[in-house]
């Protein structure tokens, strides 16, 4: 099976949360390449204390960077270049959830980009979307991106509340997208992992 590939529209969408409930209900191996700062509460670690399953191995990261930025950035101020020659996906029999740093089109280095990881993994796409003012617009064309490069998108999964007229409007755009909804919690533990992950038949 190919690798599932996490991403979504825009920085801080709840890519992590879809990843530790993908991996729980798949009981799969779990893989950030790139980690931009936090290295002390890493989205390895975040993923890792939400899953309960005794099979999940977590790889480790491709680049550990320190600084809160976009990888080319923080690669820069670490005085290293990333590399996608220098990463290459873990060995593994189980089926793999990579989590992207960002959306489709955060640079890695001066001329490549996430999407650029994702066709060299050869990976299924879940795009993760938060309805806000601007969100129609950036899902349709993370969609349109994704569509013109032939990277197959398996289904968008919205973190909250959704919203009739933009699933109408996605639906519109793209008549064959599988459209899941995951709640939004002040608790997020296994428990909630577990239960959103019913919601979701992969």
């Amino acid at each position: 099976m190919k690798p599932l590939f996490i991403t979504g529209i825009d920085t801080g969408i709840g890519k992590t949360v879809v990843s530790a409930i993908l991996t729980e209900k798949l009981q799969a191996d779990y893989w950030k390449p790139i980690q931009s700062g936090d290295l002390e509460s890493s989205d390895t670690l975040k993923v890792k204390s939400l899953v309960s399953n005794s099979k999940t191995v977590f790889h480790p990261e491709a680049y550990r960077l320190t600084q809160p930025f976009s990888p080319h950035k923080s690669a820069d101020l670490d005085g290293i270049q990333i590399s996608l020659d220098q990463i290459n996906i873990p060995d593994t029999l189980n089926r793999l959830i990579i989590e992207g740093a960002g959306g489709l089109l955060v640079p890695l280095n001066q001329n490549q980009y996430m999407v650029d990881l994702i066709k060299k993994f050869d990976a299924e796409v879940i795009l993760v979307v938060k309805h806000y003012l601007g969100s129609i617009n950036h899902t349709l064309l993370s969609l349109s991106l994704l569509n013109s490069l032939n990277i197959p998108v398996t289904r968008i999964i919205v973190n909250g509340p959704n919203d009739e007229y933009a699933e109408k409007a996605i639906r519109s755009y793209s008549n064959n997208i599988i459209i899941n909804t995951i709640a939004q919690t002040d608790i997020l533990d296994n428990d909630f992992i577990i239960s959103q992950g019913e919601h979701i038949s992969i």
